[in-house]
């Protein structure tokens, strides 16, 4: 037990976990792309590469949503209506993907990885955010269906909680660091959920140190979401994120393309 928590693998999956929670907080999303895009190029099954990732977002989800809860970061309101919301999309989303064939749910899964980044670069490119135009600003799309297609699409992607839901609420004008902090902390009922749901249809006696070194590795950068959201200018490591999840999930797609013509001969 000691000698494979001191492995180089365990120690890998402590580093994705710690990198893609320092990104998540200061950006209020990418835990979950990151992770699951990284899963998914080592083989990873989808199923169980979105059930990995949100079992240890369980526990750094609420480090982080603490964190923010700290330094008054949540909006009350707007928490009620979207916690609830995300935790019954996302539900459903976990159901729907341990139902469906492993490659089918491999392309679609790097469609929507790629798809993500596309929402990524919107948001990098939205000059001033904090301002927010009247335009922008006009747009009150309702928080509830926002809650629950994030909390969906989440579970089925193994990620896209915070490029939906982050954008779309700053995209109508929301104040971008109650924003945050409500997604944040609003992503520690949603993990709960859909892990429950995973555990409840999967065995995790094979990926245990998947979990587990996610959650060192995020438990350790959690408590810095808080103050990084306030102090970290986001448009770089937006731009740089996005092209790591591009060219990962392009690999991927490569892969699955190249199996099916192996499939064939």
């Amino acid at each position: 037990m000691a000698a494979e928590l001191l492995s180089a693998e365990f120690l890998s999956f402590m580093a994705l976990g710690f990198a893609a929670q320092l990104v998540d907080g200061a950006l209020g999303m990418a835990y979950g792309l990151i992770a699951t895009t990284v899963l998914l190029s080592l083989g990873t099954p989808p199923a169980f590469a979105s059930a990995s990732v949100h079992a240890a977002e369980v526990v750094t989800s609420g480090l982080a949503g603490s964190s923010h809860v700290w330094h008054r970061n949540v909006d009350w309101s707007l928490f009620k209506r979207l916690a609830p919301a995300g935790v019954a999309g996302g539900i459903v989303g976990a159901y729907i993907l341990t139902e469906l064939p492993e490659n089918i749910v491999k392309f679609f899964v790097a469609l929507y990885l790629i798809a993500m980044t596309v929402m990524i670069v919107r948001r990098a490119r939205i000059d001033a955010v904090q301002q927010g135009t009247k335009a922008q600003r006009e747009k009150k799309l309702p928080t509830a269906p926002v809650g629950a297609a994030g909390g969906f699409f989440d579970a089925v992607g193994g990620g896209g909680w915070g490029p939906i839901v982050t954008s779309t609420l700053l995209a109508r004008g929301d104040h971008p660091r109650s924003t945050i902090g409500s997604v944040s902390l609003s992503e520690f009922f949603l993990s709960a959920a859909v892990s429950v749901t995973f555990i409840l249809a999967l065995d995790f006696s094979e990926y245990w140190q998947v979990v587990l070194g996610l959650i060192v590795g995020g438990a350790v950068a959690a408590p810095l979401a808080g103050y990084l959201s306030k102090v970290l200018a986001p448009r770089t490591l937006l731009i740089l994120v996005a092209c790591v999840i591009t060219v990962l999930s392009g690999y991927n797609l490569v892969r699955l393309g190249f199996a099916a013509a192996q499939a064939m001969r």
